[in-house]
């Protein structure tokens, strides 16, 4: 155990105190995190809630280790991100993080098995083994039947289905979804959600998600409520 991780087995996913996010200076700067401090436990499906530009993305940015905070630290899975250097950081969100977007981020070119395939492959995972769970996680999510298509083939919900499948690939310890029901119609929507929620309960993953739509909200385990860079309010289910 390196002197930057402690020992995982009671301790939350997530422990993030007095995050901090400024960007510009002098009269230009804009305070996108104000001091957040907050916990994500394991095995549940935790949603952030707040209207557009309340901080958000900004705080998914800087506990995926995308982004480094003005002021304060986030500790995931047993490990504090103040004391990773950038290769550390790739190999935390590379080994121990599924990132689901909004956009759905698929590779256009490549068919939806091999779109699953692609953090395992850099991971150098062997070819057949690749394959194999591919094609598992694109059964797991409902898109067996596709594995062979590519992402303008597919329907909005099936692309993020695939992104869902993506994002398991490495087995992660956390999920990280930045409102991935935002381009999608309510109907599908709900049922990526639900996707997400089964997804926390049949591999055990972790699921922090963004979103600002009422009825996905209330498929979670725990609400944090985000207004001007503060959490001010959490509620559980």
């Amino acid at each position: 155990m390196t002197q930057n991780q402690v020992d995982t087995a009671q301790t939350p996913m997530v422990v993030a105190h007095g995050l901090r996010r400024s960007f510009g200076s002098g009269d230009r700067e804009v305070h996108a995190l104000r001091g957040v401090s907050f916990e994500v436990e394991r095995g549940r499906l935790t949603a952030l809630k707040g209207r557009s530009g309340s901080g958000k993305t900004s705080l998914l940015n800087l506990v995926g280790g995308l982004d480094t905070p003005t002021g304060g630290h986030v500790v995931l899975d047993g490990t504090d991100l103040a004391g990773l250097d950038e290769e550390g950081l790739l190999a935390l969100r590379r080994d121990r993080i599924g990132f689901v977007f909004q956009s759905f981020g698929l590779i256009p070119v490549l068919t939806a098995l091999e779109n699953v395939g692609v953090p395992m492959r850099m991971r150098k995972m062997p070819a057949k083994q690749r394959e194999e769970r591919a094609r598992t996680l694109l059964a797991l999510v409902g898109l067996a039947e596709h594995a062979g298509q590519r992402p303008g083939e597919l329907s909005g919900g099936q692309q993020q289905r695939v992104a869902v499948a993506r994002a398991l690939a490495n087995e992660p310890a956390l999920i990280i979804a930045d409102e991935p029901t935002g381009q999608l119609d309510s109907e599908t929507g709900r049922s990526i959600m639900q996707l997400l929620r089964a997804v926390v309960r049949s591999e055990g993953v972790t699921v922090l998600v963004a979103t600002h739509d009422p009825a996905l909200i209330e498929l979670a385990d725990r609400v944090l409520e985000l207004r001007d860079g503060a959490i001010v309010g959490v509620a559980d289910a």
